[in-house]
């Protein structure tokens, strides 16, 4: 197959309820897809079977034979009575060498942070850990769940920066699902919204603009989607491209 992973006519049906309707989607290698949605539109379900965590009641899932993925979490349970630092937590996950673990540290800038008791960590560096642990896996897909959901809106513009200068470092795929809609917007390469069905797909900035988005996230927020996106192109008219 030439996806990383991908859905074809997937439906999940939970008691009466059709929480998944139809959907089909591919991640290739070097996506950098968003998927976005109100609450209980089934984005956290369509992440799990893409991941395997469960068989569609119909259609199908594949994965590319060997896929080396890794998943984030929104949260981990932390257990108060058992101390761990964050390096600890960190040297658990097997087949990771020191040289891995010093270089993804340095990435993430958590070099700060390993030091201290995982319970005692901030929100912010709760969430670096938690990506620096997957990336040690070296993915081929990152799988990410509202990765910055318990953040304020600095720390949400820090996690997403960092999670762009992780994609244009790495050879890898990026599968988010997110609620924070203008920095979504800002960063990823591709959207889905989601309610059960696709409802509407593509780039950012097209997205923003279809009576499906408006219907979804209200007349307010797809106005305030392309005024951003106006603003944010006109800022960077003439700057050099990235190297």
């Amino acid at each position: 197959m030439n996806a990383l992973v991908a859905a074809e006519h997937v439906s999940v049906v939970r008691g009466d309820r059709r929480i998944l309707d139809d959907v089909s989607l591919r991640v290739r290698e070097r996506d950098f897809i968003t998927i976005i949605g109100p609450n209980g539109a089934g984005k956290t379900m369509l992440l799990h079977g893409l991941m395997g965590f469960y068989k569609p009641d119909h259609g199908h899932i594949r994965r590319k034979k060997n896929l080396q993925l890794a998943y984030m979490p929104q949260k981990i349970p932390l257990d108060y009575t058992m101390p761990i630092t964050a390096l600890r937590f960190l040297r658990l996950r097997k087949n990771s060498s020191r040289e891995d673990l010093n270089e993804v540290m340095d990435e993430l800038d958590i070099s700060h942070a390993c030091s201290k008791q995982l319970q005692m960590l901030s929100n912010g560096e709760l969430q670096r850990v938690l990506l620096a642990r997957a990336l040690l896996g070296k993915p081929e897909l990152l799988v990410l769940d509202e990765p910055a959901q318990n953040l304020d809106v600095n720390g949400q513009l820090a996690f997403y920066k960092l999670l762009e200068k992780v994609y244009e470092r790495r050879v890898l795929s990026i599968l988010m699902v997110s609620h924070d809609l203008h920095l979504v917007m800002a960063s990823t390469r591709h959207v889905i919204c989601l309610f059960h069905h696709i409802c509407c797909s593509g780039e950012p900035q097209s997205v923003a603009r279809t009576s499906e988005f408006a219907r979804l996230f209200g007349n307010e927020a797809a106005r305030m989607m392309a005024f951003y996106h106006h603003a944010h192109n006109h800022r960077h008219e003439g700057e050099g491209e990235r190297g």
